[in-house]
Parts: structure tokens; C-alpha cells; sequence
């Protein structure tokens, strides 16, 4: 850190990606990327002729996706926002709504380590609020406190989700402050509240296509708000940086969106091998939660969370442990293909044989 760092910054706690080691190669099942590709369609759209035109600036509108988005999810163009990834929006979020000296958000404390990151950067009086102690949210704590509220649904690194009728409870009890609810992870089974965005105008849905969608190296995300709040973060976003979403993110959003079969196939899929996979792990002695997601959250009676970590990196398999004294027991497994999963179960098994 320099001599010259605003102070405000020099204490900051700065998020921690997930891994991304290119020393050897490895089954990556520790940042929830899907373990499948693009669809065909996306990568015919990355092509020669708009490579070629690199050398013009995007549209800062982003018109065409979002027409694309809105005829998806049965809204108005003016309900979409689009940015270079859900984190992006977030931040814009947090920014627009969050920043006032006597505004506070409120967020679980155990969820998507981006909320406290951007509280903390923007002064934000933040309250995170512990899980119950089977890790389940308790909207109760979220009923009418005068702060905005942030909920990741399904949540992470958990995967338990809250269904439309809880998230509307929250709405109701809070209407002069913004709901944001992250829906990542939704695709892989959860329950969706886009259909209460026509109702409640505080209402701000979160989603990514690094997910469901195969494209975490693209960097896009959108959002689904009242065009009111959806104004709000052009504002931010062409006060900051308007052509944050290059030429050829977008034609590779608009083409996902027109071969949307394809990713909901796959969804079903991960959900699958994500039952599979717990199944497994259940048999192994593990305890795991609910999960909604594309990931498992689990532990073993038989091995540490941290040591069992360890043990699977060295055999080339990276797995996501937080070292939270409350989830500390527990790694985050995201599900991969069949095979890799198989391979994960077949390590596992011969690690917990080995600590007998």
C-alpha cells in the first residue's frame, strides 16, 4: 500500500476471488462456473466481422439486449438494466441507494462477501445479521428497521432459498426502502420473484450470466426493477463509465438469450448431478444443506473442513473453504459434470478411509 491511498481505503477489506490457479491443472469445483460451454449460438455470434469492429465503441444503451431480456421475462426495456456483471450492478446499487448518512442496509452475515465489501468502501452503516443456526434466513429480522435490505436467494455460500411468499413479506414491511434481492443462483432451482417487480416498486432483482448462463468470463449481468430504480443506475453507470459492456459481451448476451433452451437443459442437469452428488456425500457421513444452487455446502464427521481442503487440493481438486469460525467446518463444492463429481466422490472417499 502506497503513502498516497485515500485513508478512508488504507483499512479496507478487500473481497477474495475464489482461486485461479494456472501452475497445474485441476477439477475446478471451488467458483461455481457451469461445467458446461457457451451454447453454439453464442460462439458462432463472437465472430470475424464484429471482431473487426472492435475498433468502435459499443452501444452504452445496451438497446438490443435488453429488448432481448425484456421479451424473456414479460417486461418493458425500460425495466432492464445491464452491466458489466451482477457484481457491477451491486456496486452501482449500493452507491445509488445506500448512501446516505442515516440509511443503513441490512444483509445476512453469512452470504456473498461483495455486500460488506461495498458497505464498507461507500461509509455505509450496515447491520449483518446472523443466520439462524440451521443457516436459514429469518425474515422477521428484516421487517420494518428503516434500512434497505440485501438477501442473496438462494443464498451463499449456504445455498438455502426463501421462497416468493417470505421475499414479499420483507417488501411489504419495508416499502420506502430498496429490496435487492441477488437471484445468481436461481436458475438451479429456486423460486424467482420477478413476478412481484409489477407490484412493488423497491423491488431490485439481481442476475448474472456467469452462472446458468456459461459466460463468468464474459462479465455481464442484468437487473429488474421499476423503471424508476432502473433510472437511478443509468444515472450511476453514465456518471462512471457508459461503455462498461464490450461489443462482443453483448452479441454474446443477445445470442444466450435467443438459445435459452439450451441453458435451462443445463440447469436441470447441474440440479441433477447436485442431488447425486449430495446423495453421495450424505453416505460418506457428510451433513449438507439444502441447497438450491449450483454448489454444495458440506462437511464431514470424520475430517476438518480446512484439512479436508487441503487434502483434495493436493490431488488436483480445488473445493472453496471460508475460514468464518461459523461455516469454518464446511466446504462449498461446486457441481461440475458427472465425471467430475465421481472423481470428487472416489477422493473423498479415499481421504476419510486414510483418517480412520
Amino acid at each position: 500500500m502506497s503513502r498516497f491511498i485515500n485513508k478512508k481505503y488504507a483499512s479496507l477489506e478487500a473481497y477474495t476471488p475464489g482461486e485461479q490457479p494456472r501452475e497445474r491443472k485441476y477439477i475446478k469445483l471451488n467458483t461455481n462456473e457451469s461445467p458446461y460451454p457457451p451454447s453454439d449460438g453464442v460462439i458462432k455470434a463472437v465472430n470475424e466481422a464484429e471482431v473487426s469492429l472492435l475498433n468502435l465503441y459499443p452501444d452504452p444503451t445496451c438497446k438490443a439486449l435488453k429488448e432481448k431480456l425484456a421479451a424473456l421475462y414479460g417486461v418493458k426495456g425500460e425495466n432492464i438494466f445491464v452491466s458489466n456483471g451482477s457484481d457491477d450492478i451491486l456496486n452501482f446499487s449500493f452507491m445509488a441507494f445506500c448512501n446516505d448518512s442515516d440509511r443503513l442496509v441490512k444483509f445476512p452475515e453469512i452470504s456473498y462477501g461483495f455486500y460488506k465489501v461495498y458497505a464498507e468502501l461507500y461509509g455505509v452503516k450496515y447491520s449483518a445479521i446472523p443466520l439462524r443456526e440451521d443457516f436459514t434466513v429469518d425474515i422477521t429480522d428484516y421487517f420494518g428497521n428503516n434500512a434497505n435490505v440485501v438477501i442473496a436467494n438462494p443464498n451463499a455460500p449456504t445455498g438455502i432459498a426463501l421462497t416468493v411468499e417470505e421475499i414479499e413479506q420483507i417488501l411489504k414491511a419495508n416499502p420506502d426502502f430498496v429490496v435487492l434481492i441477488d437471484e445468481a443462483y436461481v436458475d438451479f432451482g429456486a423460486e424467482s420473484c420477478l413476478p412481484l417487480v409489477d407490484k412493488y416498486d423497491n423491488l431490485l432483482v439481481v442476475r448474472t450470466y456467469s452462472k446458468s448462463r456459461s459466460m463468468a468470463g464474459a462479465r455481464l449481468g442484468f437487473a429488474i426493477g421499476s423503471a424508476e430504480l432502473i433510472a437511478d443506475l443509468e444515472k450511476i453507470k453514465f456518471s462512471t463509465n457508459p461503455y462498461n459492456i464490450n461489443r462482443l459481451t453483448l452479441v454474446a448476451g443477445e445470442a444466450a438469450v435467443d438459445d435459452d433452451g439450451y441453458y435451462v437443459e443445463n440447469c436441470k442437469k447441474v440440479a441433477d448431478t447436485r442431488e447425486y452428488t449430495t446423495k453421495k456425500l450424505k453416505e460418506l457421513g457428510f451433513e449438507c444443506t439444502p441447497s438450491k444452487s449450483n454448489f454444495i455446502f458440506a462437511k464431514s464427521n470424520k475430517i476438518g473442513g480446512e484439512e479436508l481442503y487441503l487434502k483434495l487440493k493436493e490431488r488436483g481438486i480445488l473445493v472453496r473453504h471460508f475460514s468464518n469460525g461459523k461455516i469454518c467446518e464446511y466446504n462449498r463444492i461446486t457441481v461440475g459434470t458427472p465425471e467430475q463429481m465421481d472423481a470428487l466422490i472416489a477422493e473423498i472417499a479415499s481421504i476419510t478411509e486414510e483418517t480412520k
